[in-house]
């Protein structure tokens, strides 16, 4: 059998999970989906976020989907909030202090003029780039594409953790 890129995912994810919160996982799921784009690879993405990603904004349905993979509830699963909404995560799981964030939280930043609007990914890990402290964030349409990006923790408006019962 040959070794494949899968094998290499799932020998990951067996050796962290011992480690890990519920949404890191999260974290190991996404990663197979880094480098898609929306318009080259649109069939692909509009399979697994269940929209057309070159007419939706879709960052909220990359979350739901990843969580969706993993069987973690995510807000496809409620009535309530507007799953494809950024702003919609701020009512999701449990509410995180900056300070105590973790690998796999959810984080919803601001974006755009509305106040409706938003974006939201997967906490990666904090760096320092040119001597200012950000957060790396793995997230879908990040440049049109599933990639990670780098964003000031200072301009989050939540962070978000699912806990199980």
């Amino acid at each position: 059998m040959l070794w494949s890129r899968n094998n290499t995912v799932l020998l990951t994810a067996f050796i962290l999970l011992g480690c890990q919160t519920v949404t890191e996982n999260s974290i190991i799921t996404a990663q197979e989906y880094i480098g898609l784009e929306e318009r080259q690879d649109r069939r692909e993405l509009r399979e697994l976020l269940d929209v057309d990603p070159v007419r939706t904004e879709w960052c909220a349905a990359f979350v739901n989907s990843v969580l969706e993979l993993e069987a973690i509830p995510n807000l496809n699963d409620q009535t309530k909030h507007p799953p494809l909404m950024a702003r919609s995560f701020l009512y999701w799981g449990s509410s995180v202090q900056r300070e105590e964030i973790q690998r796999g939280d959810v984080v919803i930043f601001p974006r755009g003029t509305q106040g409706w609007q938003g974006h939201v990914g997967f906490y990666v890990e904090t760096q320092v780039y040119k001597g200012k402290e950000v957060w790396i964030i793995l997230g879908g349409n990040q440049d049109n594409k599933v990639r990670y990006d780098r964003y000031n923790p200072y301009r989050s408006i939540g962070i978000r953790r699912y806990k199980e019962d």
